[in-house]
């Protein structure tokens, strides 16, 4: 009796080991999808703020290497109740910062240039300030691509970042 017991468990066991290993073939179109926009950032930072200050930007470049376009829907930073993609437009002479409700297209074999006065992110409600030498972890993310996790390098507050001044092709 205890030798049947033992080869039903066996055979028990191999079916729902052979189910098991089944399962990532079911995940495949979804990992395909997310491996159509391959997103990389280089250089993020973010300028210090005072004691007080309850906003503060993000800025960096945003590479697309895949084939498929990918938007920047949001994010989250420990040092912010909220994180939201903006942008500048002119109103009359002027200049207003504006939330983008959908997002921020990243075209497929492209890069956007997030800086001051054009596209950025805001991080909200500020917890504590930003300091200049810190780093503060920022996790953005994209519809297609989903979380991707950088660290702010927080620069003085007249900084205009590292040297991306404008001037590349396919920026938005």
């Amino acid at each position: 009796m205890i030798r049947t017991l033992s080869v039903a468990a066996a055979l028990v066991s191999t079916v729902v080991l052979a189910g098991c290993n089944a399962a990532p073939e079911a995940e495949a179109p979804a990992a395909t999808e997310a491996a159509a926009s391959a997103i990389a950032i280089t250089a993020p930072w973010s300028r210090e703020t005072s004691e007080g200050q309850k906003a503060g930007g993000a800025f960096m470049m945003i590479a697309n290497t895949g084939s498929a376009a990918d938007r920047l829907i949001g994010g989250a930073s420990p040092v912010a109740v909220r994180v939201e993609i903006h942008t500048m437009v002119m109103d009359g002479d002027v200049m207003r910062m504006r939330e983008l409700e959908d997002g921020l297209e990243v075209p497929a074999g492209s890069e956007v240039l997030l800086k001051p006065g054009s596209f950025h992110v805001m991080l909200m409600d500020l917890k504590e300030p930003l300091k200049a030498g810190k780093k503060v972890p920022l996790t953005l993310t994209f519809e297609g691509a989903g979380p991707v996790e950088v660290a702010l390098e927080v620069q003085s507050a007249g900084a205009m970042g590292h040297g991306m001044g404008g001037g590349h092709a396919g920026h938005e």
